[in-house]
């Protein structure tokens, strides 16, 4: 596995979590979960941001991993769609 695909999986999975995040919090009534989980997804945004700025680096410096990036952005797009699909159906047979 390539520098760049660890990378944009890396930068995926921080991205699924904090989505998984965000939703534990909705799912939640209590008050001091949700500003838990609210600050968990929050501390996450600058680890994406450095993330992604590094990927951005390595896709300038080494044009070739870009078309790699491309389909595996897609791929990681596509699994989050699934896992938020997931999501909703877990919440409502919770209902």
């Amino acid at each position: 596995m390539t520098t760049i695909n660890k990378l944009q999986q890396a930068l995926n999975s921080a991205k699924s979590l904090q989505t998984d995040l965000k939703t534990f919090s909705m799912d939640t009534e209590d008050q001091q979960a949700q500003q838990m989980f609210n600050q968990l997804s929050t501390n996450l945004d600058t680890t994406i941001q450095m993330l992604q700025g590094r990927v951005d680096f390595v896709n300038s410096e080494e044009p070739q991993y870009l078309q790699q990036s491309l389909g595996m952005q897609q791929q990681q797009k596509n699994q989050q769609q699934l896992n938020q699909q997931l999501n909703k159906t877990n919440q409502n047979k919770l209902k």
